[in-house]
């Protein structure tokens, strides 16, 4: 009796010792690949990854959206567990991981693979991942502020010209005082935050001064007194409307979103859609606040050589291959996506089409920019509808972000 329950024990121990090498076997054979791409760009990744597998590579890639990536980060490097081969991250945050000794460089990637090389990539995403001469990071994309055109209303109100330069001054917008039918709006405030923080550029100004925050200056002040004058002669879509809906339903000439919108809005029927530069406080610069998708490998002595290579073939097949991400609306960071004909189709596209247009596509890398991001995204509608004062405002955002890098450098974490 004892017997045959002995060996049946030890059959149930061998199999369970296969299934678990098998299984170590295939997750060696995997690499894991987070994205904060919990939108439908997800899903443009998802297929970007199933062409990648359908050349069977040997190593074949896992695509891992990720919901509030950048603290699941911090948990699995901290236990040092589960940590993805390979992530996208945001541009604002290498010069964080890296000064927290984070990122790995990507030297063994490209010397493996020698077309992932500056000159191959659109210069400011290229860049964004170089700390003091070492590539932390392989591009993917731009993905930029812009500003929709409502051509039919521009037309109704006789104003085509504006875009003669495609640089809308807030000078040129305010004409438009008194002159609209009610309901109906010279812009919107969708990203406006995005569109504050290009006026800092404009200006000729900066979000820091010899590394230290500067929220609360001249530059700062210059720009919300000069964009709040727009909502002040009632050309802006009224505070806690959905500006966006209110473009797509054809009453606001300009909406100034994203070039991921472009998919959206160009599903709107009857929609007469163009695009141009977010306007200006100068009529002689416009900039589009900006930002980019970086692949990168988190410091990991359990990642294997093996692996590494198949990080470097999959990201070679990104730089060949990435007309899918197109279509999401991204401005895509390889030249030779970009460059080809078929490119020319997508909206986006217009953000690329000459050096003075590239140019104007701006990246903040200031260590501490996602805590200026957070004060001006919480603070610019109401400073702008007039609804707090902006000095004492601009006081606060100022302390908002020196708390939070006090804090964050006491505790040790980004």
């Amino acid at each position: 009796m004892k017997k045959p329950f002995i060996h049946a024990l030890i059959l149930c121990f061998t199999l369970m010792t296969v299934l678990s090498a098998c299984s170590s076997g295939n997750s060696s054979k995997t690499i894991t690949f987070w994205t904060p791409l919990t939108g439908e760009d997800g899903a443009f990744m998802d297929q970007l990854v199933k062409n990648y597998n359908a050349t069977n590579p040997e190593i074949k890639v896992k695509h891992v959206v990720t919901a509030d990536m950048y603290t699941k980060i911090s948990t699995v490097l901290s236990t040092g567990k589960d940590i993805p081969d390979l992530a996208i991250i945001h541009a604002d945050r290498v010069p964080g991981f890296v000064k927290q000794g984070k990122l790995e460089a990507m030297t063994g990637i490209m010397a493996a693979q020698p077309e992932l090389k500056e000159e191959n990539y659109l210069p400011q995403a290229w860049n964004t991942g170089n700390i003091d001469g070492v590539q932390y990071t392989v591009p993917l994309d731009i993905h930029s502020n812009a500003m929709y055109v409502n051509k039919d209303l521009l037309a109704k109100y006789g104003v085509e010209h504006w875009l003669d330069d495609n640089n809308v001054t807030v000078d040129e917008m305010l004409e438009l005082q008194g002159k609209m039918e009610e309901g109906q709006y010279v812009v919107n405030d969708a990203l406006i935050g995005w569109v504050m923080l290009a006026q800092i550029q404009n200006l000729g100004g900066d979000i820091q001064v010899d590394g230290k925050p500067a929220v609360d200056s001249d530059v700062f002040r210059q720009a919300y007194t000069s964009v709040k004058k727009i909502a002040d002669a009632g050309l802006m879509t009224p505070f806690g409307e959905d500006g966006f809906l209110m473009f797509q339903s054809g009453n606001v000439l300009f909406s100034t979103d994203g070039t991921w919108s472009s998919t959206a809005h160009a599903a709107v029927e009857g929609l007469n859609l163009g695009v141009t530069n977010i306007y200006s406080v100068s009529p002689d610069k416009f900039t589009n606040r900006s930002s980019s998708h970086l692949f990168a490998m988190f410091e990991n002595e359990k990642r294997a050589d093996e692996k590494e290579a198949g990080i470097g073939q999959f990201l070679e097949f990104i730089r060949q291959n990435s007309m899918e991400w197109a279509k999401a609306g991204q401005i895509v960071a390889s030249k030779q996506v970009i460059e080809s004909p078929e490119y020319k189709n997508y909206m986006q596209s217009f953000f690329t089409s000459n050096d003075v247009q590239t140019q104007s596509l701006y990246i903040y890398t200031y260590e501490h920019y996602p805590y200026i991001q957070e004060a001006v995204d919480t603070y610019t509608a109401d400073l702008i509808r007039g609804n707090i004062d902006l000095d004492e405002t601009l006081a606060t955002m100022q302390k908002f972000v020196e708390d939070k890098i006090a804090e964050n450098e006491s505790s040790g974490a980004k």
